[in-house]
């Protein structure tokens, strides 16, 4: 029943009976007698066929996949992407990756944790103090006018002992400039030439003429005037140095743009030499057959510790520096706001210097750490060279 030659359209090759072009698979005799039996052929040329068959559904399934994919596991399409690479070609890629990705990432948490210690210990061992300090010797040089005034006011001025309050109040002051000398980089001599000249005064005034009330009253106000004048009096300038050593001290504390982009950088690369781990140790178990790595396991382990411990230490110096900073912040505001009472002002400047003396103290623990973060970065760098260097060696190098 069928015909051979060309028909119309279409290259030479038998045709069936309705004029398609017959498959070119073999079927056996009782096949294509079921496939071509009058009922079979009554079926396929029914209306209701030729309408399921012509149908916009039926060539959308038609053009569409016969069956929809289903999904694959991650490993399969991991092993389907690796498939043109030779194995001892992908184990040095990933040697190469690995020992790169390891190397930036322990530069970058080498500098960062660096930085945050340095930081840490410029507020505790200069910042801090030159703040506290300056806060310090004004409240000092306050009291020392405030109880001058009341020896004359209660007529005491002469009484034995009457006068240590205020000879420690300036003695105080003057230690206190002396040891802000050392810790900033601000010019004092201009402070410490008003400071004596106004020690000089209010001593004149309480002890050389305690018998001569208008040479003492002269004395007295001169070195109140010495303290106080506007621009250019020991509180104004005082409270001048006190503006500047606050923004060093808030400048020290903050993380600048730079640091921020190096701590990502690190934990970017932490995170890809994980990733890079878990690869590696992929390749060799499903292309070489291995039992897990050790080194590349320890490895592993050891880059989600660096990944997790140096960026919780640095938070916590972060949080303590910023509450340090805080409370300079609100020292500083004390002693430029005394009221009446310098007294009541100092003992609230001891206990907040005390507060921040705890607070970057602290980062004892957090050189510990830095320490450590050294050390893993070095092995971090080491484990993945051992790891897939000697199977490199052993599987392929030593063949050579």
């Amino acid at each position: 029943m069928t015909t051979t030659g060309r028909g119309r359209g279409g290259r030479g090759g038998s045709r069936t009976p309705l004029g398609r072009a017959a498959s070119p698979v073999r079927r056996s005799p009782a096949t294509l007698r079921h496939r071509y039996s009058p009922a079979a052929l009554r079926h396929r040329l029914s209306p209701a066929a030729l309408v399921r068959r012509r149908s916009p559904a039926a060539n959308r399934r038609r053009s569409s996949p016969a069956a929809p994919r289903r999904r694959r596991s991650p490993a399969a399409l991991w092993r389907d992407l690796l498939r043109p690479w030779r194995t001892r070609r992908l184990l040095e890629v990933h040697l190469l990756v690995l020992v790169l990705l390891a190397a930036v990432a322990s530069s970058a948490l080498f500098l960062s944790c660096r930085q945050v210690q340095r930081n840490a210990d410029a507020l505790a061992a200069r910042e801090a103090p030159a703040v506290q300090g300056l806060a310090a010797t004004r409240l000092a040089a306050l009291r020392a006018d405030q109880e001058v005034h009341a020896l004359v006011a209660g007529n005491l001025i002469g009484v034995a002992g009457s006068g240590e309050t205020y000879r420690s109040q300036l003695s105080a002051a003057d230690q206190g400039l002396s040891r802000i000398a050392d810790r900033t980089d601000q010019d004092l001599g201009t402070v410490k030439g008003l400071l004596a000249t106004y020690t000089d005064s209010l001593t004149l005034g309480a002890s050389l003429y305690r018998d001569q009330p208008l040479m003492r009253e002269q004395k007295l106000q001169e070195a109140h005037s010495l303290l106080t004048r506007e621009g250019v009096g020991l509180v104004p300038r005082l409270d001048a140095l006190q503006r500047v050593q606050l923004r060093h001290a808030e400048a020290t504390a903050a993380m600048g743009g730079v640091q921020r982009g190096v701590w990502w950088l690190a934990e970017c690369a932490l995170v890809a030499l994980a990733l890079t781990l878990l690869s590696a140790l992929f390749v060799l178990r499903d292309r070489c057959g291995r039992d897990w790595n050790a080194y590349l396991l320890a490895a592993f382990a050891l880059t989600a510790l660096l990944a997790v411990v140096p960026l919780m230490t640095v938070s916590a110096t972060e949080g303590g520096l910023t509450r340090a900073v805080g409370e300079l912040r609100q020292i500083t505001e004390v002693s430029r706001r005394v009221g009446p009472e310098p007294a009541d002002a100092q003992k609230r400047v001891t206990k907040m210097s005390e507060d921040v003396r705890e607070d970057t103290d602290d980062g004892a623990w957090a050189d510990r750490v830095y320490r450590a973060t050294v050390t893993g970065s070095l092995l971090a760098v080491a484990l993945p060279a051992l790891g897939l260097g000697l199977r490199l060696d052993k599987d392929y190098w030593r063949r050579l």
